[in-house]
């Protein structure tokens, strides 16, 4: 009987532990769990955006750009665009843009895009790079509020101009990219930008998209707080 007994208590401590290891497992593989990692995700591109434009704007060889931000209705910035990783090869990085009320002038909360390519090249030597996209008409604001859309296809992109007497550019979007120091080190031609609905709504903890967060500006997070001030100390020079 004592042995009968143990052997039952055995067996339902082995049920136990299995159901405890299934509850774990579907846990980690929950909605919330995958939630929190999006949200860190997307902390960790913010952050980095604010050490890309700090880059860029103590960078003497990027006056044009400085200037203009004032200019620009909004900015995408993409703190590591990495020459493989995204299709077959290609390249291709996170980014986050904000948007610019043109009544208030004032700088929205992040929306979060991935932009790639399999066929847009790097220039030699070059395996990542910061790139800071300034979106200049209402044509590329539009665009950026659609799921994807192609840069030099829906809407133009001209290589922004660096370094003394750099001339001013005409185009719905102005790309900046540095590596290593070297300017335009990467072709943005035919890059596909697309958004990432999973980071928006993590980081703001609801389902969220890129117009609740540029135009309407119905959500917020304070830990993007230093990124908007960033950006709106560079456009008020």
């Amino acid at each position: 009987m004592v042995k009968q007994s143990w052997l039952q208590h055995h067996r339902s401590m082995v049920v136990v532990t299995a159901a405890l290891i299934t509850v774990a497992v579907v846990f980690a593989a929950s909605p919330a769990a995958a939630s929190s990692e999006d949200a860190a995700k997307a902390q960790e591109v913010v952050d980095s955006a604010v050490t890309t434009v700090n880059n860029f704007s103590a960078d003497p060889d990027m006056g044009w750009f400085r200037d203009n931000v004032k200019n620009a209705k909004g900015i995408l910035v993409v703190p590591s665009l990495l020459k493989a990783g995204f299709v077959f090869g290609g390249s291709g990085g996170t980014g986050t843009l904000l948007g610019k009320d043109e009544k208030t002038g004032k700088w929205s909360y992040p929306a979060f895009f991935t932009m790639g390519s399999a066929t847009f090249g790097f220039a030699a030597g070059v395996e990542k790079s910061e790139v800071i996209l300034m979106i200049m008409t209402q044509k590329g604001m539009d665009s950026m509020l659609s799921s994807s859309f192609k840069l030099g296809g829906d809407v133009s992109v001209a290589v922004g101009p660096v370094g003394a007497g750099a001339k001013a550019q005409t185009a719905d979007v102005i790309a900046f990219s540095r590596a290593k120091g070297v300017y335009g080190g990467v072709n943005l031609e035919g890059a596909v930008i697309k958004t990432r609905d999973s980071l928006n709504s993590a980081y703001y903890g609801k389902p969220t998209r890129t117009v609740d967060i540029v135009v309407q500006h119905s959500v917020q997070n304070e830990n993007a707080d230093k990124l908007i001030a960033k950006v709106a100390n560079v456009a008020s020079k």
